[in-house]
């Protein structure tokens, strides 16, 4: 096979071989797919019925659970899907549509959690200015620029990754299609052009890292000149969900893509990207409705404001306020 258009689908890495462990492969990827969809849904549920969460915190967090929600979807059900039906397969055309679409979502989720992190700055950094900050109107704009910038990213590495002559087989050692795991078929020295876009995306990222670093550092200096140890209680708590998912989609992609050859393996590989491309979108719900000590909006979980029996209320799902 000289290039890609002699492809007609890709061989994905099976997590095992025997029936047994396919089946529980199956049943577990099952279980946190259902997590993560009614996590997500109580959350988009909650926000879009309930007008006390009409705010722009609440706005941003369901553009977050759709796109966790458009992310684990893209990639978990297939492998699903392959374990159950003892196959490997995936189209030319699906794996196109599951790249971009992971890139997209997974884009567009780093750019709108940049986008939070400034909603945070605003609210404790300016407070007398955030209504006309934050205003509607600025709040959609922000989360479109943030879908929109996911697309381009999308756009282009899709493009680009599958304009690359492939010629070392089809066999992606992923148990979903990859960037980095595609461009291993790629012909010598012809995925090139993938990597400086790779490289120019990592400096985006790393810009939008540096930004929501000193969006805190500011947030952090502004909270300690609280002299209300409440009031700097409350304002930690406003930040801290937020702070988490963010803590936790950096390192894990850090670790998926900055890990030291030595220690690359399929298997290694397979469990890595697990904790970045599943873990994420399933514990981002819990994250926030764990820390959600907002004593104006219910529980988004269980509905409730929170109160003195709340924690035994919520102690049935995990959660504690």
């Amino acid at each position: 096979m000289s290039n890609g258009s002699s492809l007609n689908e890709f061989l994905l890495l099976a997590f095992a071989d025997t029936r047994e462990l396919q089946l529980l492969h199956f049943s577990l990827f099952l279980g946190i797919y259902l997590a993560a969809l009614l996590g997500n849904g109580l959350i988009i549920t909650a926000v879009a019925c309930d007008h006390r969460l009409h705010t722009p915190m609440y706005f941003f967090l369901l553009n977050l659970s759709v796109l966790d929600l458009g992310t684990i979807s893209t990639t978990v059900p297939k492998s699903m899907a392959n374990s159950l039906w003892d196959t490997r397969a995936i189209s030319y055309s699906g794996c196109a549509a599951q790249v971009f679409l992971f890139v997209f979502l997974f884009g567009g989720e780093f750019s709108l959690l940049t986008v939070m992190a400034y909603d945070r700055f605003v609210a404790i950094c300016r407070p007398l200015h955030y209504g006309t900050i934050m205003g509607t109107r600025a709040c959609v704009r922000m989360a479109a620029a943030a879908w929109a910038s996911g697309f381009l990213y999308g756009l282009l590495h899709t493009a680009n990754t599958f304009s690359i002559p492939l010629c070392q087989g089809n066999t992606v050692d992923q148990f979903f299609c990859e960037i980095p795991h595609i461009l291993k078929l790629s012909c010598s020295d012809s995925y090139l052009s993938e990597v400086g876009l790779m490289v120019f995306s990592v400096c985006l990222v790393f810009g939008c890292f540096v930004f929501i670093v000193l969006s805190y550092v500011q947030i952090f200096t502004a909270v300690l000149r609280i002299p209300s140890q409440q009031g700097r209680h409350k304002a930690f708590s406003m930040c801290i969900p937020h702070l988490t998912v963010v803590s936790l989609f950096v390192s894990t992609d850090l670790f998926a893509y900055g890990k030291p050859p030595s220690i690359s393996s399929p298997a290694v590989d397979l469990v890595v990207a697990v904790l970045y491309a599943v873990v994420p979108p399933t514990v981002n719900p819990l994250i926030y409705s764990m820390r959600n000590k907002d004593g104006h909006a219910p529980c988004l979980l269980c509905g409730r404001r929170p109160t003195s029996m709340h924690d035994k209320w919520c102690q049935p799902k995990g959660a504690r306020h």
